[in-house]
């Protein structure tokens, strides 16, 4: 059985970790005690407990800057994944809505789109979700110090403010807060080009809402850029505005209630200045750490980022301590990484196996406006580790079927596949642009854990019509020079 700690605010008072030992008897309260109710943490503890394992969960969310609070279940069920695919719903009908014309709908009147009803409904069902994990886990304990025979930290991260920027703090949100604001957010300015800024962006212009997205560098850093550079073309035909090479220097609340952002073009050297409802900061996140008293029991941490140094099985720099998901150092920031990582965490301290978590070649998808598919090496990686000359990438421009007929631009969907040059042309990488991303990719990502090459893909039979078989069919090379547009059906 799995026990569930809901300590609140005493975690801010007191160290959270500490060793002791129970030289006498050997015994401790717990076999396992896991720090972090999120998807991770919650995965690793059911685990156990249907391993026989003595488990107790602690789970604690401090409020946003804005006094946002949510139940248990973590980021992604709260604040991530769960609230942010349901809006990014919501936006894809309002486009549906529009093609439906072109289909032979009859649609009299303005269309129009209502926040607070989409945000209580969101809102009901991430509190449906934070019930189902209540009910699964367990009784309530409320104890000051538990002892284990292990300790799992999986606390994940929060959204970072900018400090340094005067008025960030006091008139800014992030996506903390955006998924349960009561009300509709507004001409909106999102600050940073990360996969959450261009997620947020992308669904607050879909349900028409007027947003700029402030980039001071590149859009989707750590992915395929010229698949970025699609993705970021198409916001800007769907109606985002971009302030590229921009940093933001303010941001002044004036009189009528309107906030005032200036910001310096690094082209120009130049200062400029507009108005917004709300200012949303997506640059980046930072481990929950410091409030764990990771130090004092010589845990050891990257002095940089704030995460913890992990080896291949998860374990710490103290022994019976170990830590997964965001807050790992070089672990990749994804729900469903952290929930296996866990789940084979849990069977190795249980003693059940040896397997080790595999994070190589772990598909994702970006839910911006057009959808972005991707797993395995990026184009530059691919580059990096084998050299120009050692890779070979199949490209091609194609057409929905659902586009045609809505007489929708396709210009930025597209499919590569990088592959090892010679021999059976092991596939490294593969990206997709196009509608349904997530689920064309994570078909395809089973083949990655199979060996997959260009010619297992070719001897693929698609299902017609789809634009997941345009995938099957790729066979004009980008060092060929030949146009890469689809033709025919």
């Amino acid at each position: 059985m799995a026990a569930l700690c809901r300590v609140r605010h005493r975690w801010k008072r007191t160290n959270c970790i500490q060793l002791l030992t129970r030289n006498l008897t050997g015994t401790f309260d717990y076999d396992l005690v896991v720090i972090g109710g999120g998807s991770g943490g919650l995965a690793c503890s059911k685990e156990a407990a249907q391993l026989g394992q003595k488990v107790a969960v602690l789970d604690y969310v401090e409020p946003s800057v804005k006094g946002t609070k949510w139940g248990i279940g973590g980021t992604c069920v709260n604040v991530g994944c769960i609230p942010k695919k349901l809006m990014h719903q919501a936006a894809l009908l309002g486009t549906a809505l529009k093609d439906a014309q072109k289909y032979g709908w009859q649609i009299t009147g303005p269309i129009s789109h209502d926040w607070s009803t989409m945000a209580e409904a969101v809102q009901n069902h991430v509190r449906s979700l934070n019930w189902g994990h209540l009910i699964m886990s367990l009784p309530l304990v409320w104890q000051i110090m538990l002892t284990a025979k292990n300790i799992v930290i999986a606390t994940g991260g929060r959204p970072k403010y900018p400090t340094h920027i005067p008025g960030a703090v006091e008139h800014g949100i992030t996506s903390d807060d955006i998924f349960w604001l009561k009300e509709s957010p507004g001409k909106t300015l999102v600050v940073g080009a990360s996969y959450v800024a261009l997620e947020c962006a992308g669904f607050l212009t879909g349900i028409g809402l007027e947003t700029t997205v402030m980039v001071r560098s590149i859009p989707l850093r750590g992915f395929d850029q010229q698949m970025a550079g699609l993705v970021t073309d198409y916001m800007e035909a769907y109606g985002t505005k971009f302030s590229w090479r921009s940093v933001p220097k303010s941001v002044d609340k004036l009189s009528s209630g309107v906030l005032q952002v200036t910001w310096t073009e690094e082209q120009t050297g130049k200062d400029q200045r507009d108005t917004f409802d709300s200012v949303l900061w997506a640059v980046g996140r930072a481990p929950e750490t410091k409030t764990l008293g990771l130090e004092k029991v010589g845990v050891k941490l990257n002095k940089e980022s704030g995460k913890i140094l992990v080896a291949a099985d998860e374990s710490t720099s103290v022994p019976n301590i170990y830590a997964f998901g965001d807050i790992g150092e070089g672990r990749p920031e994804l729900t469903p990484t952290a929930i296996k990582a866990g789940k084979l965490l849990a069977r190795r301290l249980a003693g059940q196996t040896n397997e080790l978590m595999n994070y190589d070649n772990v598909a994702t998808t970006v839910f911006t406006p057009l959808e972005y598919g991707c797993v395995g090496l990026s184009e530059e990686e691919a580059e990096s580790r084998h050299g120009k000359d050692s890779i070979e990438v199949y490209h091609a421009f194609y057409k929905p079927l659902e586009f045609t007929v809505a007489e929708r631009d396709a210009s930025q969907c597209y499919i590569k596949v990088v592959c090892k040059r010679g021999g059976d042309q092991r596939i490294l990488g593969l990206h997709f642009t196009g509608p349904n991303a997530g689920e064309v990719t994570q078909g395809f990502a089973m083949g990655f854990q199979c060996g997959a090459t260009l010619t297992h893909l070719k001897e693929t039979v698609g299902i017609h019509p789809t634009c997941a078989e345009e995938l099957t069919k790729v066979n004009v090379s980008k060092r060929s020079g030949l146009d890469a547009t689809v033709t025919g059906c």
